[in-house]
């Protein structure tokens, strides 16, 4: 895998918050695929696009889920949430 990044990220301050809330090695985990993961290829994975939504998609990552929105004529990956999945999440 290349560790060429071919996209650029943005990531609200709000989901860095979240993560000082939950334990360190799901936090660690989802920033590995938000910071390093997402920008290679944000198609990757376990990730649906979110009906009623344009450019919305969400990714699985274990008992998390991070929202972003992509914007391909710019090349931007825009994540505004992470949360942890629930009965009641979606």
């Amino acid at each position: 895998m290349s560790l060429n990044k071919n996209w650029v990220l943005q990531v609200d301050h709000a989901v860095y918050k979240f993560l000082k809330k939950i334990p360190r090695s799901d936090a660690e985990r989802i920033l590995f695929v938000i910071e390093i993961e997402l920008p290679i290829n944000p198609f990757a994975a376990d990730m649906q696009k979110m009906e009623g939504e344009q450019n919305v998609w969400r990714r699985r990552v274990g008992s998390y889920r991070i929202k972003f929105e992509v914007i391909k004529n710019d090349k931007i990956i825009h994540v505004f949430r992470a949360e942890r999945r629930t009965s009641k999440t979606y």
